[in-house]
Order: structure tokens, then sequence, then C-alpha cells
């Protein structure tokens, strides 16, 4: 584990895996929440069979990987159970915590709050940097838009679709991300695919582990480590493609529903919303 600008998980070779982090004296929770993503994403490179090498041991495509690594992030560390077995620890690495109780840090780790930064986003409104991103490459590539309408296009995007304002900072608008600089141009829809195969794939994990939100509140992640390493991780590249994945692991193929009830349910306990004022439609609450 080391320190970078930009957390991310990588190695010398398929049988290296490390990973980086980041802290932020402004955000104590950016430090903690950054390695337990990039965590899932080493957890899915170790998972794998083989030497990486073959391609059929290869990652199966980055939402799959992106998934991995928010599933632990978001559905794991986020969770209520989670901080029944963190809180303790929390309060003898850092006294200062001690009257914060497991409640007082799911609320923290869960609250909504628009800002300009994608990797400090909560989980309602990530998808809208998502959005941004994408309608700019893709304006860019049509042609329609000129690289030096970014910063401006930028700020009222921002401001329109989460009224904040970058006030023409680079660093928290088209340069907070280092995904541009190397090419990794259409990459972030994988952020929002991940988010909701995470919660497709945690669903179908539940079914098969009765026990799982025990197992997380006492600190047991064996059995989620190796249902996943079982049925996501050990696939590889043999499904022909993340539909098929997900359907043979969830018994359909990528739907966005299981994500869209988890978060109206979990926010709407969290924030003591009434479901039925909020949609007609909002499906059955996770099991």
């Amino acid at each position: 584990l080391d320190v970078s600008a930009h957390p991310f998980t990588g190695g010398a070779g398929p049988s290296d895996v490390r990973i980086t982090t980041r802290y932020s004296t402004e955000n104590w929770l950016e430090g903690f929440a950054g390695t337990v993503h990039e965590v899932g994403h080493a957890l899915y490179e170790q998972g794998r069979d083989g030497d990486g090498l073959a391609p059929a041991t290869r990652a199966l495509s980055m939402g799959v990987h992106e998934s991995q690594s928010l599933l632990w992030e978001r559905m794991v560390m986020q969770s209520r159970p989670f901080w029944d077995f963190a809180a303790p620890l929390f309060h003898e690495a850092f006294p200062h915590t001690a009257d914060v109780d497991p409640a007082d840090f799911y609320k923290a780790f869960n609250l909504v709050s628009p800002g300009p930064v994608r990797v400090d986003a909560d989980e309602l409104t990530y998808p809208f940097h998502v959005f941004l991103r994408y309608d700019l490459e893709r304006s860019l590539f049509d042609g329609t838009v000129d690289v030096a309408d970014i910063p401006d296009l930028w700020e009222s995007a921002m401001r329109d679709t989460l009224s904040v304002s970058v006030d023409g900072r680079a660093a928290l608008g088209a340069l907070q991300d280092i995904h541009w600089s190397f090419g990794a141009v259409g990459y972030f829809p994988s952020y929002t695919l991940g988010a909701i195969m995470a919660a497709q794939i945690f669903a179908a994990a539940k079914a098969s582990l009765p026990s799982l939100d025990d197992d997380i509140a006492r600190g047991a992640f064996g059995p989620l480590r190796d249902w996943l390493r079982d049925n996501i991780h050990r696939a590889g590249s043999i499904p022909k493609s993340p539909d098929a994945l997900l359907a043979d692991v969830t018994d359909q193929g990528i739907s966005p529903a299981p994500f869209l009830s988890y978060l109206r349910h979990k926010y709407a306990d969290l924030y003591s919303l009434d479901l039925s004022r909020l949609s007609s439609s909002t499906g059955p609450p996770p099991s």
C-alpha cells in the first residue's frame, strides 16, 4: 500500500498486485473509502485463475472490475452491519471518535451532499458526474464541441445537474481525473455500470449466504470473498459478455432494477422518506 495523487491498483505483472490510496486532512473518510475500493480491485486481480496471461483468465471488462471495487466499498463498507464491526476499531485508532456510535459512522459515510469531485461523490449524485463526462466525450468525438469549450460547458453542466460551481478551478473540473491524460476516453460509464452490477451481484450473494449481514457485522468477510471468487473472479473472460456473466450468477442480464431498489430503500430509511410519494414502482426492498 502506497500513497498517490489518484488511488489505483497495479503491479509489475499479473501475479503482482499492489494498491495505492490518498489521504485528506479535510475529509478523513477519503483515505479509508479509497483503500477499500482498491482492495476490491485487488481481490478481483488475485481471485482469477491462472497467471493472467491467457485471454480466458483476464478481466471480463472494466465495468466488471469496477463492480468488484464498488461492491466492497458501497455494499460492504457503507453498510450498517459493517460499522458494528469497524466502529470499535476506529475508537481504538482514533480516540476522538470514542463517542461516535456505529449508526453515526454509517450516516456519515452515506451523507448525500453534492460536490464537484467525482471520487468524493455520494452514491446518489455520483452517476451525474459520469453523465457529464460521457456527454462531453461524445460531443468532442462528434465534433460539436471544441476542447477550449470544456471549462465553460463543465461549469454549466455542474450548475444545472448538481447546483455546484467549480469557479473556473481546473483541478475541480475537467482536470480532476487522470483518465483523459492517458487515453482512457469512454471509461467513465464503467463506474456506473459497475455500481449497477455490484448491487445485482450483492443481492445474489445475500440470497446464497443467508448469514451475510451477520458475517459482515462480526468482521467475517471470507464467505463473501470466497463466493465472489467462485462466481465472479474465476470466470475471468470465459463468459462472452458482462450480460452473460450476470445471467449465470443472478439469472438475468445486467439490470438497473436492483440498483435503483437498493438506492431507494437505503436512502428512504436514512432520510425517513416516504417511498410511496417518490415512485409507484420502487420494487421490493433488497433481501
